[in-house]
């Protein structure tokens, strides 16, 4: 497996930035637990807790991909969608007014990049028969 983890590895970086806005923001706004109404916490919180929500399914239905020996131009356009997808939705997002253009640019991406990750490996449970 060579491809799956390169994208791991880049969205791992992305999420760890994710997470340091997060507490960066907390130590700032002196808050410990929860969001105290703070709009750039919640916002940054949001942000965070969307990402840890929808990658980790995408990197196994890659990393699926790539098991089953399909060829890697698949799991490279599965991973460019998530990993644009992502960008795309965290500045957006992050935004404040957000920008909802690349906030809905960045959920469609990402969840291109499931469904593209589904169809491949449900196609090769089908074929493989």
């Amino acid at each position: 497996m060579s491809v799956t983890p390169l994208y791991a590895g880049l969205l791992a970086l992305l999420f760890v930035f994710l997470s340091m806005r997060v507490i960066a923001t907390r130590r700032s706004a002196d808050v410990g637990l929860g969001d105290a109404g703070n709009s750039t916490l919640i916002r940054r919180q949001r942000v965070h807790g969307n990402f840890a929500e929808y990658v980790p399914l995408a990197l196994v239905l890659m990393a699926l991909i790539e098991l089953q020996s399909q060829p890697l131009w698949i799991v490279h356009v599965t991973g460019l969608l998530l990993l644009s997808g992502r960008l795309f939705h965290a500045y957006g997002v992050s935004q404040d007014p957000e920008t909802i253009r690349l906030r809905v640019m960045g959920m469609t991406l990402t969840l291109m990049s499931l469904v593209t990750g589904a169809l491949v490996n449900l196609w090769s449970v089908a074929t493989s028969s």
